[in-house]
C-alpha cells in the first residue's frame, strides 16, 4: 500500500516536467540566434552562409572601388617598381593580396586548423605590406 502511495505522490510531478519541457517539444525545433554556418537560402543549388556572402561582397566592393579610382581619379594606374621587381597597378596589388590571402587561409587551415582569426591578421598584414612596398 504504501508504494502505490508514493506513486500517487510523484506522478503530479512527472506529469507537470512533461507538460513543462519534456515531451511536449521532441519535434519541435529550437529558436537559435544568428550563426555565420547556416545557410541562407537552404533549399538553393549553393550553400551561401553569410560568411561566403560577406567573403564575395567584400572582394567585390574591393574591385569596384580599385576600378572607380583608376577610371576616374587615378587615370595612370599608379604604376610603381616595388620590391619584388614587379611594376604593378592598384588591381594588381589587389590581385596579389587577394591570391596570398587564399594561401595564408589554405595553409593555416591544412598545418593548424581552426580557429581562423589569426590568419585573418596575417592575411591584412600582407594586404598593407603588397599595397605600400610592391
Amino acid at each position: 500500500m504504501l508504494r502505490y502511495l508514493s506513486i500517487f505522490l510523484i506522478l503530479p510531478g512527472t506529469a507537470l516536467a512533461q507538460a513543462a519541457a519534456g515531451w511536449g517539444n521532441v519535434g519541435q525545433q529550437e529558436e537559435k540566434g544568428f550563426s555565420w554556418t547556416d545557410p541562407l537560402w537552404p533549399d538553393f543549388w549553393m550553400a551561401w552562409t553569410p560568411a561566403t556572402l560577406a567573403v564575395f561582397v567584400g572582394i567585390f566592393a574591393a574591385i569596384m572601388v580599385i576600378g572607380l579610382l583608376e577610371g576616374f581619379w587615378l587615370r595612370d594606374g599608379l604604376e610603381r617598381k616595388g620590391v619584388l621587381g614587379l611594376t604593378t597597378t592598384l588591381g594588381d596589388r589587389l590581385f596579389i593580396t587577394l591570391l596570398g590571402a587564399a594561401y595564408i587561409f589554405l595553409a593555416w587551415l591544412g598545418i593548424v586548423g581552426q580557429p581562423i582569426w589569426f590568419p585573418l591578421f596575417i592575411a591584412i598584414g600582407w594586404g598593407i605590406f603588397v599595397f605600400w612596398k610592391v
